[in-house]
C-alpha cells in the first residue's frame, strides 16, 4: 500500500485541487447576485459548491484506493444499475423535473444519475475490451457486445431528454474502442454511424434543431435562441488579456443565463481576462498529459484502457463546454469539469478522478538488475 501510495501521480492530484478551488472562487463570483435574488443569501451557491467539494474530496480519496479488479469483475451489475436508475429518472414518483428536462432522481438526495453512469461505462468497455483483444477480428463477437448495451443506456438518456450527454458518452467509448486496438475498420463504420445518428437526432427534434441553427448563427436571434451565445460573446469580449478583475464582471448580473454552471467560463474571462482562460487550459492539458502518461505505465490493458476513458472523460467534456461557451460547437448544456457550480457533475468528476490517481499507482514492473529486487517505474 505505501509503494502504491508513493507511486500516486501528485502532479495530477495537484492540478485537480486547483481546477476545484479555482472553481469555488468562481463560483462564488458568479453567482452572488443570483444567490442575493432568489435565496436572499449571496453566499447560497458558494456555501452548497464547498459542501459538495467536501463530500467530492471523500469520495476522490477512498476510490484512489479501490480494488479496480474488483470493479470491472463487477462491472456488468453497476451497468444494470444504471439502467436500473435512468428508468427511474423517467417514472413520476422518483424523477425530477427541471427546465424543461428529467434528468435528475429523488432518493432522498437529488442526484443527476448519468454522470455516474459515465463512470460505470468506461470500467465495463475497458474491461470487456482488455478480455476480447484475441476476438476482435470477430465485429459480432469481440466488438458489438458492448455496444449492445450503450444503446440500451443512450435510450433512456436520449428519452430524458439529454442529447448532450448522450454524445459524450458515444465519445469516451469510441475513444475506449480505438485505444482497445480494434480493427480500423470496425472504427471507421462505428464512427460515421454514431456521428449519423447524433445528426439524425439533432435534426428531428425542432428545439435541438433551434440550438444548431443558433450556433451557426446566433446573431439572427439575438432576443431568442441566439441570446445566451451573443451574451457570452460579449462577456469575453469584455475582458481582454487581463479582464475586468474578480467580482466586475457585469454579464453575471442578470445577462449571462447559467453565468455560475455552463457558461461560467465566460465569466472567468470577462473577469480575468485571457490569462485566466489560458491558466484553466492549462490545467486540462496538463490533466490531458499526465492521464496519457498513467495510461502508457499501467500494469495491464484493462488499467490503461481506463485510464483512457477517465482521462477523455475529463478532457471531452471540457472541450465540450468551452466549443459551446466561445460559439465553436452547439450548446449542449454540459458543465466545465470541477469548475461549473453543481454537485453531481462535481462528486462524480472527483469520483473519476479518484480511478485514474488509483491507475497511476499500478504501473508497470521493471527488475533493478543492480538491486536484485523489482521495482516500480
Amino acid at each position: 500500500m505505501r509503494e502504491r501510495i508513493k507511486q500516486f501521480d501528485y502532479i495530477l492530484i495537484g492540478t485537480i485541487l486547483v481546477l476545484c478551488i479555482f472553481g469555488l472562487i468562481m463560483v462564488y463570483t458568479s453567482s452572488y447576485t443570483l444567490g442575493v435574488l432568489d435565496y436572499n443569501d449571496g453566499l447560497h451557491f458558494f456555501k452548497r459548491q464547498l459542501a459538495f467539494l467536501g463530500i467530492g474530496l471523500i469520495v476522490m480519496t477512498v476510490s484512489s484506493f479501490i480494488s479496480l479488479k474488483f470493479a470491472g469483475r463487477m462491472s456488468p451489475l453497476l451497468i444494470f444499475l444504471s439502467g436500473i436508475l435512468l428508468i427511474m429518472v423517467l417514472t413520476p414518483q422518483f424523477g425530477v423535473e427541471r427546465n424543461s428536462s428529467q434528468r435528475w432522481v429523488n432518493l432522498g438526495i437529488v442526484f443527476q444519475p448519468s454522470e455516474i453512469v459515465k463512470i460505470f461505462l468506461v470500467i465495463y468497455f475497458a474491461r470487456f475490451y482488455s478480455k476480447r483483444k484475441e476476438h476482435f477480428d470477430s465485429f459480432l463477437y469481440g466488438v458489438l457486445p458492448p455496444l449492445v448495451i450503450f444503446a440500451g443506456i443512450a435510450f433512456l438518456i436520449i428519452l430524458q431528454p439529454d442529447l448532450g450527454t448522450t454524445i459524450h458518452l458515444l465519445a469516451i467509448c469510441g475513444v475506449i474502442i480505438i485505444f482497445s486496438g480494434v480493427k480500423k475498420l470496425h472504427i471507421i463504420g462505428l464512427a460515421i454511424t454514431g456521428a449519423g445518428l447524433a445528426g439524425f437526432l439533432a435534426y428531428i427534434e425542432p428545439y435541438r434543431f433551434r440550438r444548431l441553427t443558433s450556433f451557426i448563427a446566433p446573431f439572427e436571434d439575438l432576443q431568442g435562441s441566439g441570446y445566451q451565445l451573443t451574451s457570452s460573446f460579449v462577456s469575453m469580449a469584455s475582458g481582454g488579456l487581463f479582464g475586468a478583475g474578480l467580482g466586475n464582471s457585469v454579464q453575471k448580473l442578470g445577462y449571462l443565463p447559467e453565468a455560475h454552471t455552463d457558461f461560467i467560463m465566460s465569466v472567468i474571462v470577462e473577469e480575468l481576462g485571457v490569462i485566466g482562460m489560458a491558466i484553466v487550459i492549462g490545467c486540462y492539458l496538463v490533466i490531458l498529459f499526465r492521464g496519457i502518461k498513467i495510461a502508457n505505465e499501467a500494469s495491464n490493458d484493462y488499467y490503461r484502457l481506463l485510464a483512457i476513458g477517465i482521462t477523455f472523460q475529463i478532457i471531452i467534456q471540457a472541450v465540450i463546454n468551452l466549443g459551446a461557451m466561445s460559439g465553436l460547437m452547439p450548446i449542449t448544456g454540459i458543465p466545465l469539469p470541477f469548475v461549473s457550480y453543481g454537485g453531481t457533475s462535481l462528486v462524480f468528476m472527483m469520483l473519476a478522478s479518484g480511478i485514474l490517481i488509483n491507475v497511476s499507482g499500478r504501473k508497470k514492473p521493471s527488475v533493478n538488475t543492480q538491486a536484485g529486487r523489482t521495482t516500480y517505474r
